[in-house]
């Protein structure tokens, strides 16, 4: 299994959202249901499924008029996806609520205090392009946790195996062939981890066990993972099972 690296993260990873009439972004922190929708690709299109409605297909050559969105802080535009995808993801939320995409240059970047001078572009995920976990530093949490998690519940692209735990925080760059990612800002967490991506519902939640040992004052929350920038090798292949070179900090 590969996926192609583009400008602003893996080949169209997180390039649609849905936001309210007004553009303010939703995610499951929120609306938990969001995770009942599943999404296949095709040639053409990302076709989207959830249960009691017909799927929907979108394209994915950019299309549709724009519109002011905003995600955090930021504001960008994205291009509305139409009435009837509107009307589908209302249906599936029970809320009126639209469907938007990236624009084929997106015009929002990674904060530049954490990603450096270069800029980086992203579509539409909280703040970063690439989210990095590491397994070792699950097994280590979910042996402090009554029941063990799926790394599913923290939603990496790039799950490393054969490091320490929580060797991550020293990580400054991983080399994968061609491709070269720059950590730059641990991920603080929220309450996504405690959804169950299957089916929606909320359970046991790992952020307070993760505070014990995992509170970042800097950053006023508690991290697991952390956010990379794309260095170099957009357009490259990143395949499951590859091997990397890790360069840390002293």
């Amino acid at each position: 299994m590969s996926m192609r690296l583009g400008a602003t993260g893996f080949e169209w990873d997180r390039h649609w959202m849905v936001v309210r009439e007004d553009g303010t972004f939703l995610t499951q922190r929120t609306h938990p249901a969001l995770t009942l929708v599943s999404t296949e690709l095709t040639g053409d299109g990302l076709i989207l499924t959830a249960r009691g409605v017909r799927p929907l297909h979108l394209p994915l050559a950019p299309r549709g008029g724009s519109r002011p969105v905003r995600i955090w802080k930021d504001a960008c535009q994205g291009l509305d996806q139409g009435d009837e995808a509107a009307a589908w993801i209302s249906a599936v939320l029970g809320e009126n609520v639209r469907i938007v995409r990236t624009p084929s240059t997106p015009d929002r970047r990674a904060n530049q205090e954490y990603a450096g001078p270069n800029p980086a572009p992203v579509a539409f995920p909280d703040g970063y392009p690439i989210l990095v976990c590491n397994r070792a530093s699950l097994d280590d949490l979910n042996g402090r946790l009554p029941q063990a998690l799926p790394m599913e519940r923290f939603r990496p692209n790039v799950v490393l195996d054969g490091l320490p735990p929580f060797a991550e925080d020293r990580i400054v760059s991983l080399e994968i062939g061609p491709i070269t990612l720059t950590l730059v800002k641990p991920c603080v967490r929220c309450i996504i981890p405690s959804t169950d991506q299957r089916t929606g519902i909320r359970g046991l939640d790992p952020v307070p066990v993760l505070r014990t040992f995992r509170f970042d004052r800097k950053l006023l929350g508690v991290t697991f993972g952390e956010n990379a920038v794309i260095a170099r090798g957009v357009g490259e292949l990143l395949e499951v099972g590859a091997q990397c070179q890790v360069g840390c900090d002293n």
